[in-house]
């Protein structure tokens, strides 16, 4: 799952191309091994409520988070739109 993806690279997932900080990788490797969020980014974007996938980020600066429910839903994964269009995801945060 998440080893499968080498930091600072962009994957296409879900239609949306995207990448992932040398820090927030590592951090997802040990906290979503089933990848929760992975599914939610390749869901893509989603009603901010009842459903696992992306919203809007309050975060500034920040563009979208991975919304999860259930299990492993106390941790947002926070992403920005680059030049290119890429959405780098480099902020873990809890809610």
């Amino acid at each position: 799952m998440w080893q499968d993806f080498e930091p600072d690279v962009s994957y296409l997932i879900g239609g949306t191309w995207v990448a992932f900080s040398k820090d927030a990788l590592g951090l997802l490797r040990k906290i979503d091994p089933q990848g929760k969020h992975l599914r939610a980014i390749e869901k893509g974007h989603v009603a901010p409520r009842g459903q696992s996938g992306l919203v809007p980020s309050e975060m500034r600066g920040y563009t979208l988070k991975t919304k999860v429910l259930g299990r492993g839903g106390a941790v947002r994964v926070h992403g920005r739109y680059l030049a290119d269009g890429t959405v780098c995801f480099d902020l873990i945060t809890r809610h």
